[in-house]
């Protein structure tokens, strides 16, 4: 008997039957951009041989205006129609179902040739939109139209047509985004016509034995946003004019909540999902911060969907639900929802991939292929960097030992699981525990390498980390170190960081919060966030009313900007926001002058001023740790060196990993 038995239970969609009730969501990769036809479907291919029930692509554009930038993907001609092709074979030569996701994004166009319901500009785009007219109204319906037909002939099981998520869509049906006062603007019944009238022409165009998904807002945490009632409303007129499905969408992405960050409770929208699906008699999706198959379940046990959806799972994972079928849920690679390589490269016009899995949209890349002839492996460092690289030199076939002076693996990554909101680096720390033990990789714990150790080794790999950079400051032997702040040392009540980088905002948060993790209780995180009920509020946008915060903390820099600039580009704003709303003191230029026993002396702006705090935590960058490298170099043994040994910036496991696995897949 399966350990998983709704979620691997089959669902009937009347001309087709799913393998099971997970759904890969759609996911921008960039990877149809590069025109490599043959890489985009070897990874939809490999997602689709890990079992997953049916994949959503990227959005795909109906036409040039409804691209999310200049030049994105989308079926404009024969060309498209057989490349596309070319993936939807693999998908299903691997016994796979894949739906084709249409996505016009309106006004979050990144073109000047964006159109929407009304000429608003939005916060994350610098044009403003052409407000369109009926006729051009007509051209973006008959456009979408077109798209499914093109899937259809490219080979797709299906389409999901995007209207959550503060796209073009979802801009006609809130007041927010639509003042029109004509037939699609106005009451409800009129902002709702747009995307009631494209899935009844979709359905009528592509007939009625092809999965037409429709992407529906559930609450969308912006001002003037819809209503329960309104949510509600539309999900039935969407039922009758003919989709399939309907799959859940939260928060815009101009929202100020999180609504997929690591700091995101799991599940903490199907509440909403729960709610809908009595309402219809279409089966209803749920999505956001589901990642494991346990969640999964319980979410399906539960009676709050008929089906999940997760994306970036399958980012870290191709094999999520081949894994759960056969008993080896642990050996699923978590996704942490960090967004460091996916959202973040998205976000930056980079290519998607995975801090977990590097090998995600590189798959006829990154090849682990067996080792032409095997030697032994010296991997010192059990880190991330070290403990991917002796993985994947292990799985090679290589002979493999790991030495760390710690008695378990993991390194830094238990100070990132020690931040209130990081929890899910304890998942990815027990996946690393989990597979070292059950590889042949040999463990050398709780002992020091030395150069004598390394000497019969035909390969040695340095991934000895970084050391806490000396910042020099007059009194320093005063302050604590950020390692023994997030080991647990006792912190006063007024506490000054020095050091306003990733680390530096770790630490803060660390030091604010007492008691349980808004991450981990979700009644606490949504009155931190101002998470509300749409029944109770049009948009489920409530007033935050975060926990006073357990300590006073001034979070300083020597740059003379806004501290958190450099954290990640789909996530920073989440840090600056949650420390904000705790009465962090953030300040940039500044210049450190002491550290007395009456506090921290600063000088800002030509002025010299006592912060009077309790203690001071350094936090002021790192420096690689190089120091058995150099003395293997001078034994005549010349290593390899990655990771933070390598180069020391922040606490980088997005480039340790991804380091540790490239040079393993080439030894």
């Amino acid at each position: 008997m399966t350990t998983y038995p709704h979620l691997l239970a089959p669902l009937d969609l009347g001309h087709i039957r799913l393998r099971n009730r997970v759904l890969m969501g759609s996911m921008h990769t960039g990877l149809e951009e590069l025109g490599d036809w043959g890489r985009v479907a070897a990874f939809y291919a490999a997602r689709a041989a890990g079992g997953v029930g049916l994949i959503v692509t990227g959005g795909m554009a109906p036409n040039r205006a409804g691209g999310v930038y200049p030049g994105a993907s989308g079926l404009f001609s024969e060309t498209d129609i057989a490349n596309h092709r070319r993936v939807t074979d693999a998908v299903h030569d691997a016994g796979g179902l894949i739906a084709m996701q249409i996505l016009h994004a309106g006004r979050y166009a990144y073109g000047k040739g964006c159109v929407a319901p009304s000429a608003i500009k939005s916060p994350i785009s610098p044009f403003v939109p052409l407000e369109l007219d009926a006729a051009g109204i007509e051209t973006q319906i008959s456009d979408i139209v077109t798209a499914a037909m093109r899937a259809r002939e490219a080979g797709y099981d299906g389409v999901e047509v995007m209207g959550s998520e503060g796209y073009f869509l979802n801009q006609f049906l809130v007041r927010h985004t639509n003042r029109r006062e004509d037939d699609w603007g106005g009451a409800y019944e009129n902002r709702m016509r747009l995307p009631v009238e494209v899935v009844r022409r979709v359905r009528e165009a592509v007939g009625p034995d092809f999965i037409l998904i429709y992407r529906i807002s559930l609450i969308d945490l912006i001002p003037d946003g819809s209503t329960w009632d309104e949510v509600v409303m539309l999900a039935k007129r969407i039922e009758a004019a003919g989709a399939t499905m309907l799959n859940t969408g939260i928060g815009w992405h101009e929202a100020r909540v999180p609504t997929i960050a690591t700091s995101v409770p799991r599940a903490a929208f199907t509440w909403l999902t729960a709610r809908l699906r009595p309402e219809v008699g279409i089966p209803v999706i749920t999505s956001n911060r589901i990642n494991t198959p346990e969640v999964g379940e319980a979410v399906l046990a539960a009676g709050h969907a008929d089906m999940v959806s997760m994306a970036r799972p399958f980012l870290a994972d191709a094999n999520f639900v081949a894994k759960a079928a056969a008993g080896r849920a642990a050996e699923i690679a978590p996704c942490i929802a960090c967004n460091q390589a996916c959202l973040d490269h998205t976000f930056s016009g980079k290519l998607t991939t995975c801090l977990v899995n590097p090998r995600a949209c590189h798959e006829t890349e990154l090849v682990y292929a067996p080792a032409a002839v095997p030697k032994r492996v010296a991997v010192v460092g059990a880190g991330p960097a070290g403990m991917m690289a002796a993985l994947v030199a292990a799985e090679r076939g290589h002979e493999v030992v790991l030495f760390d002076r710690a008695d378990r693996v993991g390194g830094q990554l238990h100070l990132a699981a020690s931040v209130p909101g990081k929890e899910e680096f304890r998942g990815l720390i027990t996946w690393f525990d989990t597979m070292l033990e059950r590889s042949a990789v040999v463990l050398r714990l709780g002992e020091e390498a030395v150069p004598e150790a390394l000497t019969g080794f035909d390969e040695v790999v340095m991934a000895t980390g970084v050391a806490p950079r000396d910042p020099g400051i007059p009194g320093q032997e005063r302050a604590l170190g950020y390692l023994d702040t997030l080991r647990g040392a006792k912190v006063g009540r007024r506490v000054a960081v020095i050091g306003a980088g990733g680390i530096g905002f770790d630490v803060a948060e660390y030091l604010v919060h007492s008691g349980e993790s808004p991450t981990e209780d979700f009644a606490l995180w949504r009155r931190e966030w101002g998470v509300g009920d749409p029944a109770e509020v049009a948009g489920g946008l409530a007033v935050a009313t975060p926990e006073p915060p357990a300590r006073e903390v001034w979070l300083l820099q020597r740059k003379a900007e806004k501290p958190g600039r450099g954290l990640g580009k789909t996530t920073g704003w989440i840090h600056r926001a949650a420390l904000a709303a705790k009465g962090v003191k953030m300040l940039g230029g500044v210049s450190y002058k002491a550290i007395t026993g009456e506090g921290l002396v600063i000088e800002r702006d030509g002025v010299e001023q006592l912060l009077a705090v309790d203690d001071v935590i350094l936090c002021a960058g790192q420096v690689p740790e190089r120091g058995l490298a150099e003395a293997l170099v001078a034994a005549g043994i010349t290593p390899h060196v990655i990771g933070g040994a390598d180069v020391a910036a922040e606490l980088d496991a997005k480039r340790a990993i991804d380091q540790g696995a490239r040079l393993a897949a080439r030894l």
